[in-house]
């Protein structure tokens, strides 16, 4: 397992892998830098040259466990490394000085908002420029060089400016492990001199990371495990559900455990799919409110008790803030904190360590399981359809449902693929991403290339809208580049359908391209790639 999995998910102290051992004329930044990625678990790093990261560029390549991926634009490579960061538990992107990084800013955002350890590093201004109060090119035309670093402030956990070797060593090192503690992304700007200089503080290997174990206050823990136990084994028919923090939490595991001690339906949040277990025999669907699947929302909305583990209730998850949910029927399960209904909250209780302990405690009770199978409908099949007739977007997931497997992974772009991929059923470790939370049109074409480079084990299966793949189409040319098998279907509405369903209007419509062609002109004859157009089904 790598290293960026294991951060926090153990009771012991973690340490990662000792670097590879050097002579010291190769103590450098720039090494230094190579190794620590290798050491967390980055195989693969995505990148954009400029000037100004250039060197940095070449000590990456040096380091022979140690991939560069070379990206058409900065805002891809930053999409890349969060869907790297999803298959791998972190990911990394480097760019270059201010029109570089403000571009990566907007991928940057999203993979704080889903909680995604991405290294973001800046190939920055010369260290003798700073204070000389010149004016530097990439810049916006004054010689304060701090832009790009206010910008990054708001939308990372920890900002390291390397302009100094005497504290180069201390400020990266700082900076990676609070990635991985926070499970957030870092802002990294390294001077453009810098990394090939030798200096005592990189002339020996260094001492490995050590990341202090995350460990629940265990009368905290009891405590709560005692007050939950009691809250839930009177109710007569509870539920449990997931939620997108699951993963952040490192608490799947923990979770099936509960399910499976329980008895309890399990349900999953819309923006929680592909962390719970839909091969479960309890599992009865996503709950989204009004739109939940069929039969999944009368179950959870008529408890009398249900669990939320890691839930995130904003106004796409809760359907406009609509959901039938009582707090004071409520376990919140956050990722270091519980809070019981209307009484006690207990803090530095973590997710997993309180699951675990909490299914030792609970009665089994399938009342509420043993009621969805009583109402349960399955839901109808999509006929089949004559040759002349136009493929319909339910039949096209009927055919994506028959391809998935343990072997497949679905990502599904923000918009109507949203909706669509929520519906299907995701066979036993068939992974599944989205990004609910920010909603940025156009990540899913990075992160394809990203989860893709990273989960080579996996058969990438990604439904993209129109609109969507016109922002970021250019890393197609990536993904060919680097050999992936992966699978894009296309889906050609004429525009951007989710934002006619909320307002419609002229800006919605969008130029429509001849995609295959399109496609075919970046492979270039150069590669492996197959296109075709589909516009009726022939089963």
């Amino acid at each position: 397992m790598e290293a960026g999995h294991k951060i926090g998910s153990s009771a012991h102290p973690t340490s990662l892998h000792p670097p590879v051992r050097g002579d010291a004329s190769s103590g450098t930044l720039g090494r230094h830098l190579a190794r620590r990625l290798v050491e967390i678990g980055v195989k693969d790093v995505f990148s954009v040259p400029g000037d100004f990261n250039l060197t940095l560029l070449d000590h990456l390549i040096a380091e022979p466990e140690l991939n560069l991926v070379g990206c058409c634009n900065e805002l891809n490579a930053g999409y890349a490394a969060d869907g790297y960061a999803r298959a791998k538990g972190v990911g990394a992107c480097v760019v270059t000085f201010t029109v570089g990084g403000l571009s990566v800013l907007n991928a940057i955002a999203g993979a704080y908002s889903e909680n995604l350890p991405v290294i973001c590093i800046v190939g920055g201004p010369n260290s003798n420029d700073y204070g000389t109060n010149r004016i530097l090119h990439h810049t916006i035309g004054l010689p304060d060089f701090s832009q790009e670093l206010r910008c990054f402030q708001t939308i990372t956990c920890a900002q390291a400016v390397v302009n100094n070797l005497d504290d180069a060593h201390e400020l990266l090192d700082t900076a990676i492990s609070t990635a991985l503690k926070e499970s957030k992304p870092v802002y990294i700007s390294i001077g453009c001199n810098l990394p090939g200089i030798p200096h005592p503080t990189f002339a020996r290997d260094p001492v490995p990371f050590f990341l202090a174990p995350k460990v629940s206050n265990q009368l905290g823990l009891e405590a709560a495990v005692e007050a939950t136990a009691n809250f839930l084994n009177k109710a007569v028919k509870p539920v449990l559900v997931g939620g997108p923090k699951l993963r952040v939490a490192n608490a799947k595991d923990a979770f099936v455990e509960l399910a499976d001690a329980c008895g309890y339906p399990i349900a999953v949040m819309p923006s929680g799919k592909g962390l719970v277990p839909e091969h479960h025999p309890h599992f009865i669907g996503t709950y989204w409110g009004a739109v939940s699947t069929s039969f999944c929302g009368e179950i959870v909305e008529s408890a009398d008790a249900y669990v939320f583990a890691g839930p995130i209730f904003n106004d796409y998850s809760s359907v406009g803030y609509s959901l039938l949910i009582k707090k004071d029927k409520a376990i919140i399960v956050q990722p270091n904190r519980v809070t019981i209904g209307n009484g006690p909250s207990f803090g530095w209780v973590f997710m997993a360590d309180f699951l675990s302990a909490l299914a030792r405690k609970l009665k089994k009770n399938t009342t509420a399981v043993e009621n969805y199978q009583r109402i349960f409908v399955p839901p109808g099949m999509p006929l089949k359809h004559g040759n002349d007739e136009p493929l319909r977007v339910n039949v096209l997931f009927k055919h994506i449902q028959d391809m998935l497997s343990k072997d497949s992974a679905v990502i599904a772009e923000t918009g109507d693929s949203w909706f669509n991929c929520q519906k299907l059923h995701l066979p036993e470790n068939c992974g599944y991403e989205f990004q609910m939370q920010y909603g940025s049109i156009g990540w899913s074409v990075g992160a394809t290339l990203g989860y893709a480079q990273a989960a080579k084990d996996k058969r990438v299966i990604a439904c993209i809208g129109d609109g969507s793949f016109q922002v970021t189409a250019q890393d197609i040319s990536t993904m060919i580049r680097c050999g992936q098998k992966s699978i894009i279907f296309l889906i050609n509405n004429g525009g951007y359908t989710i934002e006619v369903e909320i307002h419609d209007g002229p800006y919605n419509v969008i130029k429509n391209w001849n995609y295959t062609a399109f496609v075919d002109a970046i492979h270039n004859g150069e590669g492996k790639c197959w296109t075709a157009k589909v516009s009726e089904d022939r089963g």
